[in-house]
């Protein structure tokens, strides 16, 4: 937590907080955890009938690639801009169109390069069912672009289970939390 240093993100919004879901990764037994919980709720959520997993460049790549494994489909990958040489793709991979796929993401702030992924792979031909991710900031915006592209998403996670969980194991104080509720309130104006 740095509310005097602020992050700032791609959108250009000041943060107290930052959540790298990239640390994940060099833990076994977390990326583990998440792998699988990944999985057990695309199938509970989206069904059986999913035929291939995508990530979301570059966060949900290795979470994608894990989550494709866990459940024996096969993996592309969604630029957020064509390549600028060689084949020139926005989608990496085998392309599968027609496919009934899942997008997976490492967190969701705005939802906008989720969404963009979701209208690549809308273009190419593929049936997105929805959306996973690691971590959501639950702001009323992500929900509001989702819903406007019917696209469902669920997460593992979010802002408010993180906060309570890490002011119960005393990670932040009692002041954090209220920074961090006032952040959270208005984050497009915080800290300007």
């Amino acid at each position: 937590m740095q509310p005097n240093n602020p992050f700032t993100w791609a959108s250009g919004w000041k943060s107290p907080i930052y959540c790298d879901n990239r640390i994940t990764l060099s833990h076994p037994t977390i990326r583990t955890y998440i792998r699988q919980q990944l999985a057990t709720v695309i199938q509970e959520k989206f069904g059986s009938a999913v035929g291939c997993i995508a990530g979301v460049a570059t966060a949900g790549i290795p979470q994608g690639v894990l989550v494709a494994q866990e459940l024996g489909l096969p993996f592309i990958y969604v630029r957020s801009k064509p390549k600028d040489h060689g084949t020139g793709n926005v989608i990496e991979g085998d392309i599968l169109t027609g496919k009934r796929v899942v997008v997976i993401e490492d967190l969701i702030s705005t939802g906008k390069s989720s969404l963009q992924a979701v209208t690549a792979l809308r273009e190419a031909g593929y049936d997105v069912a929805g959306l996973a991710a690691i971590f959501s900031y639950g702001f009323d915006l992500a929900t509001e672009n989702f819903k406007a592209a019917n696209c469902p998403f669920i997460t593992l996670s979010n802002y408010n289970a993180l906060l309570s969980y890490a002011e119960e194991h005393q990670y932040i104080t009692r002041k954090d939390v209220e920074v961090l509720r006032e952040w959270r309130v208005d984050p497009a104006h915080w800290g300007v």
